[in-house]
């Protein structure tokens, strides 16, 4: 399992992922499920993934195999399309071209080759856009009036997003935001885990802004963790 967060924020794009990925309790690894391109100026595309690991990662080979072809199109390729959208488009159709040829052999083996994406980013000249992408192509867009998207465990980091998050929220509280839902959700399921990676696109920048790996014994992460966790104790003990 995983958990991947996305916000779009008048102020830019906020993404978290962490890494973890399991086979069962004693087959347990590391990967990364952040991906980035960019041509600086020009365009900015980052994405998530959560699900089957085969699925995802056959998925980005074939996308990066055509961002590299010689006769790449506007229509194929993610670095060349036209806006976000078609990017979403172009995710979405590969996705479940793999989904649809990976499914049959993984049904006879019962095991599920469910998997899903978060895509995000910008061209010059348009908005900055986020999109969840199901296994079947098919996607959903961040609204203002939802303007975070999850993949994953997400039932966990949910509820502070739900309490703080807006468009107007500034990025550098949208970060904290993002980090303290990967914190409740490390807390409570043990098939997320550290390290976790970060990216932060500002609105029209063209470009990542800020890009970070947070490893398990990062101080910073863990301060917020514990600050976060007396926060809660002092408010519950202030309830009548």
């Amino acid at each position: 399992m995983t958990y991947c967060v996305g916000m779009l924020l008048k102020a830019g794009l906020v993404l978290l992922s962490d890494t973890r990925t399991n086979a069962g309790l004693d087959n347990i690894s590391t990967y990364r499920k952040m991906f980035t391109f960019e041509e600086p100026g020009e365009r900015v595309i980052a994405m998530m993934t959560a699900g089957n690991l085969s699925v995802t990662q056959t998925t980005l080979a074939r996308l990066q195999e055509a961002i590299d072809d010689p006769d790449a199109t506007p229509e194929t390729s993610i670095m060349r399309a036209e806006n976000m959208l078609t990017v979403a488009t172009i995710v979405g159709e590969m996705l479940s071209l793999v989904t649809a040829e990976t499914r049959d052999r993984m049904d006879r083996m019962a095991q599920a080759a469910n998997a899903s994406m978060i895509v995000a980013g910008q061209r010059a000249g348009g908005k900055m856009r986020l999109f969840l992408v199901y296994p079947e192509g098919n996607f959903i867009e961040a609204t203002e009036d939802t303007p975070y998207l999850q993949i994953g465990e997400h039932k966990y980091g949910k509820p502070i997003l739900d309490r703080v998050i807006t468009v107007d929220t500034p990025l550098v509280d949208a970060k904290k935001a993002a980090l303290l839902s990967m914190d409740s959700t490390l807390r409570s399921n043990l098939s997320v885990g550290m390290p976790l990676d970060m990216v932060v696109i500002e609105t029209d920048a063209l470009r990542i802004t800020e890009k970070r790996r947070i490893e398990a014994n990062d101080d910073e992460f863990a301060a917020m963790s514990a600050a976060w966790s007396q926060a809660l104790r002092d408010a519950f003990t202030q309830i009548a």
